[in-house]
């Protein structure tokens, strides 16, 4: 599937919420993306832009081009990877908000579904119990609207478009979603409300656990959540052992 004429927002052209010497944390506006496309017309992206002042960063996760909210980037070989290791074994926790279509009624649960691309319709991701991935969300209404619920969610894996297809796969898709929603879902938000608002990760530096928050544009009462409100089953691990 083609993208659409790409237009990202240029103001702020940067949002830095954290940095220091070994790390950066900047809040990613929806429509833009985390690393150039193919395309010459698609080279603007939070890391074309951010290279020009730290010629050394490095990008360890992605958020998609239609998600707003936390990247965290290396600023030299050894952090990159440091934070990639801790991506890979899940040393990292993420909280993310969504606004969905229709009414939620169980308060609070996991879904637990295998993702695999669909291949013929690129970049969409689908539930097969076959060849899938394993991809596990936890979620938790936050509140409801007339149309619509905020959910927060903590995703335990982190497969390509995993909290759109859950999202969908349990009758509420995320509003404004152009791959998974109904044309009533779609046409409710003239973007994407899905945002990550918290992450918590290992300083490479020290080996210390460090959180990092930003607001949500669509929910402005946000507040850091990840020990607050989340029974996390396994703690983050002694990243010290890892290492070792």
């Amino acid at each position: 599937m083609a993208m659409l004429e790409y237009t990202p927002p240029t103001e702020p052209w940067i949002d830095i919420v954290y940095q220091d010497d070994d790390v950066l944390v900047v809040n990613k506006p929806p429509g833009l993306l985390s690393v150039p496309g193919r395309a010459p017309e698609h080279y603007d992206s939070m890391w074309s832009r951010l290279v020009v002042e730290f010629p050394e960063i490095q990008v360890v996760h992605r958020l998609d081009m239609s998600t707003s909210g936390l990247m965290l980037l290396a600023k030299h070989k050894e952090a990159e990877r440091s934070l990639k290791k801790q991506f890979q074994y899940r040393l990292t926790h993420k909280v993310y908000y969504a606004k969905v279509w229709g009414k939620v009624e169980q308060q609070e649960g996991m879904i637990d579904l295998p993702l695999i691309c669909d291949w013929p319709n690129r970049p969409r991701q689908k539930v097969c119990y076959e060849h899938g991935k394993p991809s596990q969300t936890r979620y938790q209404v936050v509140k409801y609207d007339q149309h619509t619920t905020l959910l927060r969610l903590l995703p335990i894996t982190g497969r390509s478009h995993q909290l759109r297809v859950h999202s969908m796969e349990i009758g509420h898709s995320i509003v404004g979603d152009e791959f998974y929603a109904s044309p009533e879902a779609y046409a409710f938000s003239d973007r994407l409300e899905l945002h990550a608002c918290e992450l918590s990760f290992y300083h490479p530096a020290d080996n210390q656990l460090f959180s990092a928050f930003v607001p949500c544009d669509f929910y402005e009462e946000a507040e850091p959540q990840v020990r607050q409100h989340f029974e996390i089953a396994t703690e983050l691990p002694d990243y010290k052992k890892l290492k070792a």
